[in-house]
């Protein structure tokens, strides 16, 4: 991973490859952000006068870059919109300069060492450029350059920004170094998520998923437990069974755990992790396969929350609970109209071989309530209906508790997920009714995404605080890369668990 270090030198005398400084709107035309003053200096206060010559205007994400003033170490200053100026008195919010860094970072690709010169008000806009910097200098690259050689001088090209260095930082601070390592091990950890989105299919299976698992826990000192498909015959999970039974691959259900001796809570995250989803044979149509390797991102998720809690030592237990098949059509799948009987022992008539993710999620809440957790939280790409509703680029919060769905939208917010609470209107259980089981896994047509967590809700732990994170939105992006987004997947939801688990561990969820 990008390497990231604090540093007090001028933006003028380091040496590097390039001087990242910040420019913002002004009423009158861009102007130079804080942390950039001795740059601006160098172009004898005129850099604004210059950028706004380019075509800079100080917009959000906007990237501009100019050769070197003389008197400048670096030979390239790279200009990044902040947006409009803040009022006299007041700093950039923390999200802004996140996206400004990871913006700088990306056009910055096949570069070796970058100076950020950005407008670092405390400790908490410190920690805004590092993480949107490491974010930011992301490629995933495990299947370029076919044979394995790759043409001569490609890979320094399309390779991440090497080395970011935090001008106006504190060294020897101790705040501000745990700032920084605390963005090193999240951005690690977001990156592993994103990793394991992008592998293709044939390459990650409920198999070599939990197998990923099982190296991470021997890494950082985790405790693990994998059923397969035997054990999990024998257990009685008849969600997991009968999702993964039409597919060659067979489903897992991973538990991977991480403890702290002092600590007095513990979360429980459960992940949808189907590897692929062709819908079963309920079968998706024509243009809505290509991207169902990301159908999975959930469990994602949640498998790289444990392992930053673990990396960060929060004083909180943390279980992970990834519930891995994938939904194929076969002679061997469960067909529309069959019923399953599921761990908690309810059976469910499955109308929708397609809405599979969460028949998975019902084995795996009921098998973490049995635990008895403090609060649950489920993340799952669960439905099309929660994009409908919100877009690409948030997701839907659901919870039997409005003050812990409040609690979760605070805290997405504060790390810079977008998110929404949605209602749970008790009226659509109605439509879940079966003839012949306890429970369909599909409802009424409208308000499907809120259909699907009130079905959740049905195999949670009575007492047992629980959320539900739809993130079937943001989890994987289609579009031009923008701030620290890139194309593909995003690790949509994994700073919000780890954020919860901070808090948790510090009692202020209570």
């Amino acid at each position: 991973m990008t390497a990231l270090t604090l540093s007090t030198s001028s933006a003028t005398t380091l040496r590097a490859d390039a001087v990242v400084v910040g420019v913002a709107k002004g009423a009158k035309g861009p102007v130079v952000a804080l942390g950039a003053e001795a740059i601006d200096k160098a172009f004898d206060g005129k850099l604004a006068a210059v950028l706004e010559t380019l075509g800079a205007s100080g917009g959000e994400g906007e990237v501009t870059k100019l050769p070197s003033a003389s008197g400048i170490k670096a030979p390239v200053v790279l200009a990044v919109g902040l947006g409009d100026a803040p009022a006299k008195g007041e700093d950039f919010d923390t999200e802004t300069l996140r996206r400004a860094a990871g913006s700088a970072a990306r056009a910055l690709t096949g570069t070796k060492k970058a100076a950020f010169a950005l407008p670092l008000a405390d400790v908490e806009s410190a920690a805004a450029v590092a993480e949107g910097a490491l974010l930011g200098a992301y490629a995933f690259t495990a299947y370029r350059g076919g044979d394995g050689k790759a043409a001569k001088g490609d890979a320094g090209k399309n390779a991440p920004l090497a080395e970011v260095t935090l001008l106006g930082g504190k060294p020897r601070d101790k705040a501000y170094k745990a700032a920084i390592e605390r963005a090193e091990a999240l951005a690690a950890e977001v990156n592993r998520a994103r990793d394991l989105v992008n592998i293709p299919s044939n390459d990650l299976t409920p198999k070599s998923f939990a197998a990923q698992a099982q190296a991470a826990a021997k890494e950082f000192g985790l405790s693990i437990e994998v059923l397969d498909e035997k054990a999990l015959a024998k257990g009685g999970y008849g969600g997991l069974i009968g999702v993964g039974q039409g597919s060659e691959n067979p489903p897992r259900l991973v538990k991977i755990a991480y403890r702290h001796s002092k600590a007095s809570k513990t979360l429980a995250l459960v992940g949808k992790g189907i590897t692929y989803d062709s819908g079963g044979i309920s079968l998706k149509p024509a243009g809505h396969n290509e991207t169902m390797k990301c159908d999975m991102s959930g469990a994602a998720a949640v498998f790289a929350a444990v392992v930053a809690a673990a990396r960060l030592g929060l004083k909180v237990n943390v279980t992970g609970w990834l519930a891995l098949a994938e939904n194929m059509p076969s002679g061997s799948a469960t067909r529309p109209g069959d019923v399953l009987r599921m761990y908690s022992g309810k059976t469910v008539e499955v109308l929708n071989t397609d809405a599979e993710g969460r028949l998975v999620l019902a084995d795996a809440l009921t098998r973490a309530s049995e635990e008895k957790p403090d609060a649950i939280v489920d993340v799952a790409t669960l439905t099309g209906a929660m994009v409908l509703a919100l877009g690409n680029r948030t997701f839907g919060i659901m919870a039997n508790d409005d003050a812990f769905r409040t609690s979760l939208h605070e805290i997405s917010q504060e790390v810079g997920e977008q998110s929404w609470p949605m209602p749970m209107p008790v009226e659509l259980l109605k439509g879940m009714d079966s003839p012949i089981a306890d429970i369909a896994n599909m409802g009424e047509r409208a308000g499907g995404g809120l259909v699907a967590g009130l079905f959740l809700q049905e195999f949670v732990g009575e007492g047992i605080t629980w959320a539900h994170l739809d993130i079937a939105g943001p989890a994987f992006h289609e579009g031009a890369p923008y701030g620290y987004t890139h194309k593909g997947g995003t690790g949509s939801a994994v700073r919000t668990l780890v954020r919860l688990a901070e808090r948790t561990a510090a009692g202020d969820l209570g």
